[in-house]
């Protein structure tokens, strides 16, 4: 297995965490990672996208002009990076913040209302949680399990309090998508 994902969105939507956590579980699960995060000088509203890598054999670059799979959270993001994603590869699109369907007909894509799924469970700011729940249900590139048992790893000292509503949210994107 390798995998090359993106992870893209707006800064503040959570896509350097996805990436992240995607990243530790990995690590978790004895495969070879590579986390690169990317983002303009903007905290908050500007682009943020990550590269993860997860591999059974060695990563030999850090940089991919094709990604196999990605999770777009917002409408520039997909307008800017669907042609990027490799035939046959998988695009996950936030249907909530996107309004205009996939163009692409050589690729698997799925679209999820993931903000207003948050929005449901009380915090649009796990928005992030519910993709990657929903993403992992469909494309399972790491354990779900292990991906609930690493979040500790991410949400640290005072985060720590965010654990169960962001295993919640993983939970929900996994159960919309499976329900799909």
């Amino acid at each position: 297995m390798h995998e090359e994902m993106m992870i893209a969105g707006f800064g503040g939507q959570g896509v350097l965490l996805i990436g992240q956590l995607i990243a530790q579980t990995a690590l978790v699960e004895d495969k070879n990672v590579l986390w690169m995060p990317a983002y303009g000088p903007e905290t908050r509203g500007g682009f943020a996208n990550c590269t993860v890598m997860v591999s059974d054999s060695d990563i030999y670059s850090p940089v991919t002009s094709e990604p196999t799979s990605m999770i777009v959270m917002n409408l520039p993001s997909l307008n800017k990076f669907e042609r990027s994603v490799k035939e046959g590869g998988f695009l996950f699109v936030n249907k909530s913040l996107v309004n205009r369907d996939v163009f692409r007909n050589d690729i698997d894509s799925i679209c999820v209302p993931v903000t207003e799924i948050a929005r449901d469970l009380g915090n649009v700011k796990a928005a992030n949680m519910v993709a990657l729940g929903g993403f992992i249900a469909k494309k399972p590139i790491v354990e779900f399990k292990t991906l609930i048992d690493c979040l500790p790893k991410v949400f640290k000292g005072t985060k720590e309090k965010l654990i169960p509503f962001n295993k919640e949210a993983l939970l929900k994107g996994a159960e919309y998508v499976k329900g799909m």
